[in-house]
């Protein structure tokens, strides 16, 4: 385990613990993180059971066969695995003619971006069709998206970016999101903390995070927010810069889906007559709404996460939860920074967050709660 380098940080009444090799987060109990301490400094397994042995009371040679039970199952799911080469792409050529042509610009910052088919397009146009505008012989970047030998591909400015199966659209759109960050806000992809799957909510001042499983409404709720003078900063793709620790803006559109527009309708009446997506691999449909954001350069310190979650009849709950609780629910679905630096970073930036667990049922006591976390009155 020497080579797998470890990071360790105590919450609550546990240690969450860091692998390098993996990029993976475990939490384990105290005194199993500290064995593992003593095993990746190199110290003899069976000093390490003594200690262990006299610590909690067991037999040395149980206390033996822990710690080498442990060391082998970290070594063996935690060990990074070279990924086989399933397609080298030398034979890819790139088309000569795209049925689609779209420039969208973000800030002064100007996309073209060449889609082959219908279906590349909808992979990606939906959520930023709000930012297209027509054609411009002033372009910043220029992307090319095509599916060949059924792996969609990814070119900025002729130069390969990479390739996905198409079980791995999720990827695809993710990595062009983190392109797009990348240029807006002029950050290489190793300068981000991570990118967390939930919705950021501003009042230019700080930002607060949303987040909960599909169907839980959190874009319903960010949408009637922004409805009542807050700012949507991002939507399931949130930023956050490893040297600033603060969220930053992302320009895709808000999205809504169909059992939520009786809600919503009174507030956006632009919402009736959207263009409706229907994505069977997510077993949705859904329309989309542009953020209120004008300005994509602007970012916003956050100390708040809220789980929030819409339950019909139910009163209004808003609790705080356990941070351990709240890590395990949010790193799953998230990218996390493989460096070192960024890991410690992210950790420490956790360590000092709010949790909460809002649940609700009426619209205006939401919206009532969410605006005296704004202010500090909870």
């Amino acid at each position: 385990m020497k080579k797998n380098e470890l990071l360790y940080k105590v919450i609550e009444d546990k240690t969450i613990t860091w692998f390098k090799n993996s990029n993976e987060y475990i939490i384990f109990e105290n005194t199993t993180a500290d064995i593992l301490k003593r095993i990746h400094k190199g110290i003899p397994i069976k000093v390490i059971a003594e200690a262990v042995a006299k610590k909690l009371s067991v037999p040395l040679e149980k206390s033996i066969d822990f710690i080498i039970d442990l060391e082998n199952q970290i070594n063996k799911s935690l060990t990074k695995l070279s990924p086989e080469l399933i397609n080298d792409y030398r034979d890819i050529k790139k088309p000569k003619k795209y049925k689609y042509i779209k420039y969208y610009q973000i800030n002064d910052i100007i996309f073209h971006v060449a889609y082959l088919n219908d279906l590349e397009l909808s992979y990606i146009h939906p959520k930023f069709a709000h930012l297209e505008i027509a054609e411009t012989k002033k372009v910043n970047y220029f992307y090319e998206i095509f599916i060949d030998t059924n792996y969609i591909f990814l070119y900025l400015d002729n130069e390969f970016i990479g390739a996905w199966g198409s079980k791995e659209i999720h990827f695809f759109q993710g990595k062009f999101s983190m392109e797009l960050i990348q240029k807006i806000h002029q950050k290489e992809e190793e300068e981000w903390l991570g990118v967390f799957h939930a919705s950021a909510i501003g009042n230019g001042e700080k930002s607060i995070l949303f987040l909960g499983d599909s169907g839980n409404g959190k874009s319903t709720s960010l949408a009637l927010l922004q409805a009542n003078g807050f700012t949507c900063l991002a939507d399931d793709f949130v930023p956050i810069a490893a040297n600033e620790l603060e969220v930053f803006s992302f320009p895709a559109a808000i999205s809504i889906k169909k059992n939520s527009l009786d809600t919503l309708l009174p507030f956006y009446a632009e919402l009736a007559d959207a263009k409706e997506y229907e994505y069977e691999r997510l077993n949705k449909i859904v329309r989309y709404l542009k953020p209120n954001n004008t300005n994509y350069k602007s970012y916003l310190p956050c100390n708040d996460l809220v789980f929030i979650k819409y339950e019909k009849s139910s009163k209004l709950e808003f609790d705080k939860i356990s941070k351990l609780d709240a890590f395990q629910q949010l790193v799953p679905d998230s990218w996390l920074s493989p460096k070192k630096e960024n890991a410690e970073k992210f950790l420490n930036w956790f360590e000092g967050l709010n949790c909460y667990q809002l649940t609700y049922s009426n619209n205006d006591e939401m919206i009532k709660a969410v605006k005296q976390l704004f202010e500090n009155e909870l």
